[in-house]
């Protein structure tokens, strides 16, 4: 999925456009999506591919929501990002290259990552034959 930055500013937010498009992150413990613990799917605010699962969802403390694997699905890649003075692994939307977040290797088991994604990335999509 290949859009235009004019494109891409038509379609989202300004903070959507920040973060996604070029590479923000927003600020710790505002995210809308940090707490919620309905169950469901959480996709790709640019483009809609599902990217991870409530399951998978658990409390980090570093104040953004995240999770211990992606969706079966697949859609998301792994870039080196050593902005900031940092060593660390960005993590993009394959289908549309939205910016997510970054991974690192302190999760839970059985995978021990912790994929640390803005809320603002996420659109969620609550599972209508689950009672949450």
């Amino acid at each position: 999925m290949k859009l235009t930055d004019a494109q891409w500013q038509e379609k989202l937010s300004n903070e959507e456009f920040r973060v996604c498009r070029q590479k923000g992150t927003e600020r710790p413990f505002t995210g809308e999506l940090l707490d919620l613990k309905a169950s469901g799917d959480f996709c790709c605010t640019c483009c809609g591919q599902r990217l991870f699962h409530s399951s998978d969802k658990f409390d980090s403390g570093c104040g953004w929501p995240s999770f211990s694997s992606q969706s079966s699905d697949g859609n998301v890649n792994y870039l080196p990002d050593n902005s900031l003075g940092m060593q660390r692994i960005e993590i993009l939307c394959k289908h549309c290259d939205a910016h997510l977040g970054h991974v690192f290797e302190d999760g839970p088991a059985p995978t021990g990552k912790r994929y640390c994604v803005n809320s603002v990335s996420l659109k969620f999509s609550k599972n209508t034959n689950d009672k949450v």
